[in-house]
């Protein structure tokens, strides 16, 4: 079965039975719940856990729950975690190495074996996201063996967008709130009179097996037509866009741009912006010794090109400024990311400008050094043509 199979329908009743089933397999089901004061990702026994009547309120630098009155699961945006934290987590021991007896050293590499998860609730920009770090992390000649088993295992039901947030701008990305390819199952929520329930596409055999163990019912045109609606509905309704230029063009044309003074005076280089980012992959790794010193283990974290040493070689860091910081995240991010991966690294998720505790909006940087790349294109015309501007 195939997502141009005939869609579904399960109620509140299905989704439980749904997560009934993924528990029972054995797999370590993920999904949306209300945790210290927002939506997170978190391990679910029972789909009770979902987020049922809670939405949010974003804005730059800005995060709130809200309660809905309607008792959706799924009305809510992306919140600070993505599926990268378990796909690609922030720390993971590589090996450890012990000295023995005899004075000899031996190592032993850390293979964990990988959990089988299934991810409830993964947005459409997020699967774009996973899309996109499976071909950073396991498409080269260099593939990271723990991503790719954690990978393979993971069985994903998207739901669709039907609530974008204020700092969302996914359409802008080339991404929108429907679901790409790539999912198992695929649910857009429905609550109206006619009760709670979740149109269900199929995406994969998987998926197909999945369903077929729990309630559900062939999908009647009302519900299809209305899910397919709101869908549609979300499109006009994201909260900000990026100006529609050729970005790689644009990033490339703007290396001396006065824009990225403005924005360095703004910027804590916290790192932020990488750590919500679901595509940003940056790591290093560190040896912890214990106190004997015949122990040791190496482990790998999460680094960011905004930590003053990520760039760090004999004599001190190339990037010692936060303009230059800044810059090498957004150009990378927007442009030099098309160079290694055929790709950009942007799904329009919107974290990085709701996480930002400066509140710096991506977008409002990148219409900025277009409006400042188009100032300049003009005094030179005018230079060219001996006139002034005003």
């Amino acid at each position: 079965m195939t997502a141009t199979a005939a869609p579904d329908v399960l109620d509140r009743e299905g989704l439980n039975a749904l997560v009934a089933a993924l528990v029972a397999q054995g797999r370590t089901v993920v999904g949306p719940t209300v945790r210290d004061g927002a939506i997170v990702l978190a391990e679910l026994t029972s789909a009770d856990a979902l987020p049922y009547g809670w939405g949010v309120e974003l804005e730059a630098g800005r995060y709130r729950l809200v309660r809905r009155e309607d008792g959706a699961a799924f009305a809510h945006s992306a919140g600070p975690q993505s599926w990268k934290n378990f796909l690609h987590p922030a720390r993971e021991r590589l090996w450890s190495a012990d000295r023995t007896p005899e004075g000899d050293v031996s190592f032993t590499p850390d293979e964990p074996e990988a959990p089988s998860y299934a991810f409830l609730g993964v947005r459409p920009c997020d699967l774009r996201a996973i899309a996109i770090q499976d071909r950073v992390l396991t498409g080269g000649g260099y593939a990271d063996t723990g991503y790719g088993k954690r990978r393979s295992g993971a069985l994903l039901i998207a739901a669709e967008c039907t609530e974008p947030g204020a700092t969302c701008f996914c359409i802008s990305t080339g991404g929108g709130p429907a679901a790409d390819p790539g999912y198992d199952l695929a649910l857009t929520e429905v609550v109206d009179g006619d009760g709670h329930r979740f149109l269900v596409r199929v995406g994969s055999e998987e998926g197909a097996e999945l369903l077929d163990q729990v309630p559900h019912r062939t999908a009647d045109t009302g519900t299809e037509g209305i899910a397919r609606a709101a869908v549609e509905g979300a499109r006009d309704r994201m909260g900000r866009a990026l100006p529609p230029v050729d970005l790689r063009d644009l990033m490339g044309a703007s290396l001396h741009a006065e824009r990225w003074d403005d924005v360095a005076a703004r910027c804590l280089t916290c790192g932020n912006c990488t750590m919500v980012c679901p595509t940003c992959f940056c790591t290093t790794t560190e040896e912890v010794t214990d106190l004997t010193g015949d122990h040791t283990e190496r482990w790998r974290r999460w680094d960011s090109c905004f930590d003053l040493d990520f760039s760090y070689l004999h004599g001190g860091p190339v990037r010692s400024s936060p303009r230059g910081r800044y810059r090498q995240w957004l150009t990378h991010k927007l442009s030099t990311w098309h160079d290694q991966f055929d790709t950009s690294g942007c799904v329009g998720c919107g974290r990085c400008i709701t996480w930002c505790p400066a509140a710096i909006d991506i977008t409002e940087e990148v219409a900025a050094l277009d409006a400042e790349r188009a100032e300049r294109a003009e005094r030179a015309e005018h230079a060219a043509h001996g006139t002034e501007t005003d």
